[in-house]
């Protein structure tokens, strides 16, 4: 449950196609997709606070955190309302899936695979690019567009523009 908070985190912080390649990875870990209410956009917002206050611990623990630092994640999700933090989790994932594909200049969503497309078009066209290195975005490209899945929830888009700025001061 952990790893859905880091993905999430790390999502968010991306902006090109390398983002997009993070979901794809992401994707193989099965991201559950659920429709987000805006309460708990809100209350994952919330939840940030304090879930700053342990991001040491939370990186540290990798995919293994201790029974400690579990008691102290359901706490937090408890506290803001999640039934536990396996939803809390599925909430910042889902959050991190729409924050992903909003253009940063218009705020307009781009569909995953689409992304991946343009990039992979670019790619092929780029003459600066050295050969081995064109090879291997290729097929790194080639394999995101494969194992990227289509947003599910499409209403997840509204929810998460609508909360995008405190999404994003939040996170900081």
């Amino acid at each position: 449950m952990v790893v859905g908070i880091k993905r999430g985190l790390q999502w968010l912080g991306l902006a090109t196609a390398s983002m997009w390649l993070a979901l794809a990875s992401a994707s193989a870990q099965e991201v559950k997709q659920i429709k987000l209410s805006e309460d708990q956009v809100k209350n994952f917002i919330l939840a940030q606070a304090d879930l700053a206050t342990i991001a040491s611990k939370i990186q540290a623990a990798g995919e293994k955190p201790d029974p400690a630092l579990e008691k102290e994640l359901e706490g937090i999700a408890q506290k803001y309302k999640f039934k536990d933090f396996a939803e809390l989790d599925d909430v910042a994932a889902n959050i991190s899936i729409v924050m992903a594909g909003l253009d940063a200049q218009t705020g307009n969503f781009v569909d995953p695979i689409e992304a991946l497309q343009k990039e992979l078009e670019d790619v092929q066209k780029d003459a600066s690019i050295p050969e081995a290195d064109k090879k291997q975005l290729v097929d790194e490209l080639n394999e995101a567009i494969k194992t990227t899945p289509p947003l599910q929830f499409k209403e997840n888009i509204d929810v998460v523009k609508n909360n995008r700025a405190e999404i994003e001061k939040a996170l900081q």
